[in-house]
Order: C-alpha cells, then sequence, then structure tokens
C-alpha cells in the first residue's frame, strides 16, 4: 500500500474495542492507517482490510522506532491499554508497564519523529472520587493504579508539549461498549461481562448492591471524535470528558441488558470491592469545542450489541495468571488452583 501524499497516522490498539472503530473513521478521513496491536484483548480481524497491521507490543522500542523511522507518522492516536480497572490493584507492576511506560516509549518516539500531534484515550478513573459531574478543571484524584498510570501519561503529554513542542488531544471516555467489545474478559467491560453470562445461561454478576452509577457510552459516541480531533484546532492541548451524559445504577443496567437480550436470569451479589461508587462527566467543554450530533440511547445501542453477541456467540472469560497480591483479591477474581 502506497503511503505517497497521505497523512500516515499510528493507531496503538486498533485490533480492539473503541480503536478498531477509530481505525475505520480514519480510513474514511483518508489516512494511511498503521495498526499496533499486541494481540492481548484485540482480534486481527478487527482490523480493516485497507490498514496495514503490524503485531507488537507498545514495550518493545526498537520496534517502535522502526515503525516510526519507516511510515513517518503525521499523527499517533494511542488507545493500547489494559483496562481492568479494578484488578489493576493486583497486578501494580503489570499495569504500570503496560498503561505507563508502554505510553512513555510512544511519547519519546512522537518527539524524536516530530509527530504533529498526539491524541491519548485517557479515563474518568483519573478523578477518583470527586465532585460529581466530574469536570476537566477538578484536580484528578485517582484512587487505584489504572486511575493513577492514565494521569501519569497526561502529566507526561503536557511537559513534552512544554519541553519539545508535541501536541496532544487527551480524552477521558467513560465505561465504552458496543459491536466489537471483548465480551470474554471477566475483568472489565460491564455490559459486556453481563451479555456473556446471560449467553453462556449464567447468573449476572454484580458487586455489592448494584447501586453503583455510571453513564454508559456507545462507541459511536465517541470514536468518530477521537479520530477527527487533528483536524479541531481548538482541541489541540486540551482535555476533553467524552461520553453519555444519561446515568444509570449498575442493577438499572442488567435490567436492561436482561431485556436487550430477552432473557430471564437471575443476579448473584459478590462481596463489595474496592472501587469509586459514583462516577460520570461533565461534557460541555467537549459539546463546545466538537459539536457532537451523535447520541445513542442505551436501550438502543444495548439491542443493537445484544444483536451482535447472540450471532457471534459467548467468548471463554479467560483467567489473568499474572496476578502479583493474592492479598483482598476478591474470590470470584481468584482462579481456581489458588483455592
Amino acid at each position: 500500500m502506497s503511503t505517497k501524499n497521505k497523512i500516515t497516522s499510528l493507531v496503538t490498539g486498533g485490533a480492539g474495542f473503541i480503536g478498531s472503530h477509530v481505525v475505520e473513521h480514519l480510513l474514511e478521513l483518508g489516512h494511511t492507517v498503521v495498526v499496533l496491536d499486541d494481540l492481548s484483548g484485540g482480534r486481527k480481524e478487527n482490523v480493516p482490510s485497507e490498514a496495514i497491521f503490524h503485531e507488537g507490543s507498545i514495550l518493545d522500542v526498537d520496534l517502535i522506532n522502526s515503525l516510526f523511522e519507516k511510515y513517518k507518522f503525521y499523527y499517533v492516536y494511542h488507545l493500547a491499554a489494559y483496562a481492568a480497572e479494578g484488578l489493576s490493584h493486583y497486578i501494580r507492576n503489570f499495569n504500570y508497564q503496560n498503561n505507563l511506560v508502554g505510553s512513555v516509549n510512544l511519547i519519546n518516539a512522537s518527539v524524536n519523529y516530530d509527530v504533529k500531534c498526539f491524541v491519548f484515550t485517557s479515563s474518568i478513573a483519573v478523578y477518583g472520587t470527586n465532585t460529581l459531574p466530574l469536570v476537566e478543571t477538578q484536580h484528578p484524584q485517582p484512587e487505584d493504579p489504572y486511575g493513577i498510570a492514565k494521569y501519569a501519561v497526561e502529566m507526561d503529554l503536557m511537559n513534552a508539549q512544554k519541553m519539545f513542542g508535541l501536541n496532544y488531544v487527551i480524552f477521558r471516555p467513560h465505561n465504552v461498549y458496543g459491536v466489537r467489545q471483548n465480551i470474554g474478559d471477566k475483568y472489565r467491560n460491564v455490559v459486556g461481562i453481563f451479555m456473556n453470562q446471560i449467553l453462556e445461561e449464567k447468573p449476572l454478576t454484580i458487586f455489592g448492591d448494584g447501586e453503583q452509577t455510571r453513564a454508559f457510552t456507545h462507541v459511536d459516541e465517541v470514536a468518530p471524535y477521537i479520530a477527527n480531533s487533528v483536524n479541531v484546532p481548538k482541541a489541540r492541548n486540551s482535555i476533553f470528558n467524552i461520553g453519555s451524559d444519561s446515568v444509570y445504577s449498575v442493577l438499572e443496567l442488567a435490567l436492561a441488558v436482561v431485556k436487550a437480550m430477552d432473557a430471564e436470569v437471575i443476579v448473584h451479589q459478590f462481596e463489595k470491592r474496592e472501587e469509586v461508587m459514583h462516577a460520570y462527566a461533565d461534557h460541555t467543554n467537549f459539546e463546545e469545542v466538537f459539536k457532537p450530533t451523535k447520541q445513542v440511547i442505551l436501550t438502543d445501542g444495548l439491542l443493537e450489541m445484544a444483536q451482535w453477541t447472540k450471532k457471534n456467540g459467548a467468548s471463554k472469560s479467560a483467567d489473568f495468571d499474572q496476578i502479583e497480591i493474592q492479598k483482598n483479591l476478591p474470590e470470584s477474581w481468584k482462579n481456581p488452583t489458588e483455592e
């Protein structure tokens, strides 16, 4: 594929859920797209055939530098991460390596190879327990290693912009769901977890009383704006909450998923785990800069995803085999060999 006279963009995590949707939108915008993904959570078939795929890790500095040298990336879209927020307490080294050190490797290469803009998907996990709704002007106080790593990358990008002129756009999405989400991951993506449990004819699992509240966001409310952000001058060197304004409890979500899947199931409540109880964001800044037009009602988005999951079937949830701390690990996350 010739990259002559085309903007060439790198998408890390482009075989994953949100990443593969961003790749599609970049192709529609006329970019030549190079995908780097280690396939730990993504699938190669998620990558559009028009994109150039490289299997590899953002921890591989030599590989990263060789790709930057070969393709002369104009933009970098960094979506690769291990986003199991609750599990991050127990995989601290793994979390910081994959979510912080790997990100810094990309930032270094972006500075050295004169990338014009670095687009980073952070998370509202950086806020921790904070005044609601969460606003970009609040001081982040993350409460888990995942949020700490994301905030550290944000700060590193700010420093790189100040020191070296690397432009950035930072998005803080939250609870994104939709077609191509990995439903076979028991540690993250609650919508996918619920749908997979229904397909496997198992009870829905909820930690605590289910009164935790979140705003669940369809991928079409996120991916197009991430892709186009480099074309929005006012977005440069800014941070944006991005996602839905509609807030639901986890228990309300469970009932909505059951309805979308046309199922009859019971709910099994596990012990409460360490997590932020209520988290939803204000999107005024995003709306003023990006003028969004796409809004997806939860019931419609769940129905679309339900049809996709039924077509593709259940997915086996693998046990994470690199748990570093066993102390206080929820019983439902322990592997049989550890009991």
